[in-house]
């Protein structure tokens, strides 16, 4: 009996024994993370806009060894906090934190102030909603000519926003390079070519004069057609209007140093003179546009068509 005790002791002692064994040799596999390597950078850079909607910063930034050569990318700010202090043309240094594919900005320090007021809350920023009413905002284009949004009525406009010495790659350049694209595959489809028109519009009165527009707008172009204005328009806005202007599709600008910071704001305006497709950055392209072009010309089609049944019916 006391043979069996013993045994049965012995047992439960060694069991005991392999159970604090293994959950001492499983905690540290628990606790050690599964996912990607976490890599950190130090960044320096200039704030070149601010998306309050989604807290993120795009950073004009210098050269960062092992992970990328200066440009301007747009950066998550983990801190809800230390993106409220920002604001457009802030010199800034951060921490770019790396995980797998997931990169956002931590640590986020401002070293020299723009003097430009935080951005606003979402709630006070206007974005241009589809079936709003667009303004008759008055502009001056490469001619020398007072046009007026109005005018449009009729067609599809593309509009986006651009200035003309911006030295950023993916923001006035890239914009410039996708809608002479559009404007390309536009003249390859006759119907929908006659059916739209093309406005680039700069927010830089002060250089930006008709001249300059023009020798812009060929450039953009590649050609010296002279019947590229007819379809793809480059003009101004005055200053009185300019603020009215930009504010109602949702562009913000500050001038610095003879450059101007400035967000992206590209829009699609229907035959009705309302909004039909807002895009607020860069991440668009021009078969995206192409896309938004057809679609509203074919509803102003559709509509026509349902209101001539009516009138037969």
């Amino acid at each position: 009996m006391k043979v069996q005790r013993l045994a049965f002791i012995s047992s439960a002692l060694l069991c005991a024994l392999l159970l604090v064994s293994c959950n001492k040799s499983s905690k540290p596999a628990a606790e050690n993370p599964t996912g990607p390597e976490v890599k950190r950078y130090p960044l320096k850079g200039k704030v070149v806009s601010l998306d309050v909607k989604i807290g993120e910063a795009n950073v004009d930034a210098e050269a960062i060894p092992g992970f990328m050569d200066a440009m301007v990318m747009p950066y998550k700010v983990k801190d809800p906090g230390q993106f409220a202090q920002l604001a457009v043309g802030d010199a800034i240094t951060a921490d770019v934190v790396v995980q797998g594919d997931s990169y956002w900005l931590e640590n986020v320090k401002i070293t020299k102030a723009s003097g430009a007021a935080p951005p606003k809350p979402a709630a006070a920023l206007h974005i241009p909603a589809p079936g709003e009413a667009v303004p008759d905002f008055q502009l001056i284009n490469q001619n020398g000519k007072h046009i007026f949004l109005k005018q449009y009525r009729g067609k599809t406009l593309l509009v986006t926003f651009i200035y003309t010495r911006c030295p950023f790659p993916d923001f006035c350049p890239r914009v410039s390079h996708e809608f002479a694209e559009v404007n390309s595959q536009l003249e390859a489809t006759r119907d929908l070519y006659g059916s739209t028109h093309l406005l680039s519009i700069s927010f830089d009165p002060k250089h930006d004069t008709p001249k300059v527009l023009r020798d812009y707008g060929f450039a953009c172009a590649a050609s010296k057609k002279p019947t590229l204005f007819k379809h793809w328009e480059f003009a101004v806005s005055p200053a009185s209007q300019l603020p009215a202007l930009a504010n109602f599709f949702g562009l913000t600008y500050i001038e610095e140093g003879g450059l101007i910071t400035h967000s992206l704001s590209t829009a699609v305006i229907g035959p009705d003179g309302r909004i039909f497709k807002w895009y607020h950055g860069n991440e668009w392209q021009a078969s995206d546009l192409l896309k938004d072009a057809s679609d509203s010309v074919n509803r102003k089609a559709g509509t026509a068509h349902g209101a001539s049944e009516r009138v037969l019916g």
